[in-house]
């Protein structure tokens, strides 16, 4: 029960990374609150709060911050994918991909810092996309960028009273990497060519970030702030030949 007696806020809880997230805090002992932009999902634990919030309207997030008042642990998962070039990408992704990937991020982080116990954990859903280019995706690769470089920030602009850390996921089964694949001419082919690359020879799962989450939310990662966790079961680590050819 590391999180014991804290208060967690998690954006982006309806699903995936974010529901992974809310699970293991609650596990861990947490009280936990969620949000996301329609009604509550019919599958969220009972015990845990609901908001429906839009993470790029900051009035919208001020509100849902004096609502649920002090908190120990905020971790910004909410995000959109558009897969799209940049001369392919319109004002409307734009909007729609900035607005919560990185402009939703800095309005969270606002709103709560101030707000905040004294050396409570932010934690920032980044990617690895946000330091290696995935193609077709170059406002969803630069909203993450930005995370990162705003996670920096706010650990040297806020410590020691609150830690700021980015969790940067690789090929996680979301909904986001079936979108990924399916941009290719081969889905199936680049799905093992993909896998190939992985040290541990599978793609990660929720729960695989969810316990980053725990630790990084935790006092034992008491000293750790400003830093990028890359969560990506080794693919990062390998050169760009293909280890299945060898």
């Amino acid at each position: 029960m590391r999180l014991a007696g804290k208060r967690a806020f998690v954006t982006g809880g309806r699903q995936g990374i974010g529901l992974g997230i809310v699970n293991a805090f609650l596990a861990e002992g947490a009280e936990v609150t969620t949000c996301g932009r329609g009604t509550r999902p019919d599958d969220l634990p009972q015990d845990v709060g609901w908001f429906e919030l839009d993470v790029s309207n900051a009035a919208d997030v001020a509100r849902v911050r004096t609502d649920v008042g002090a908190t120990d642990i905020l971790v910004n998962n909410a995000g959109v994918q558009v897969e799209k070039t940049v001369v392919d990408s319109t004002d409307a992704d734009w909007d729609l991909v900035m607005g919560a990937n990185a402009r939703g991020v800095f309005n969270m982080c606002r709103a709560f810092i101030p707000h905040m116990s004294a050396g409570g954990s932010i934690i920032n859903i980044g990617s690895i996309s946000g330091t290696v280019a995935d193609p077709s995706m170059a406002l969803y690769n630069a909203s993450k960028a930005f995370v990162h470089g705003l996670t920096r920030s706010i650990a040297v602009d806020h410590g020691p009273d609150v830690r700021c850390n980015a969790i940067c996921p690789g090929w996680i089964e979301t909904g986001m990497l079936d979108a990924g694949f399916d941009l290719a001419n081969d889905p199936d082919k680049a799905r093992a060519d993909a896998l190939a690359r992985h040290a541990v020879k599978r793609f990660g799962k929720p729960a695989d970030i969810a316990s980053m989450a725990v630790w990084l939310a935790s006092d034992d990662a008491a000293f750790a702030t400003g830093q990028l966790f890359t969560i990506d079961g080794g693919m990062t680590a390998a050169s760009p030949l293909n280890p299945g050819l060898f």
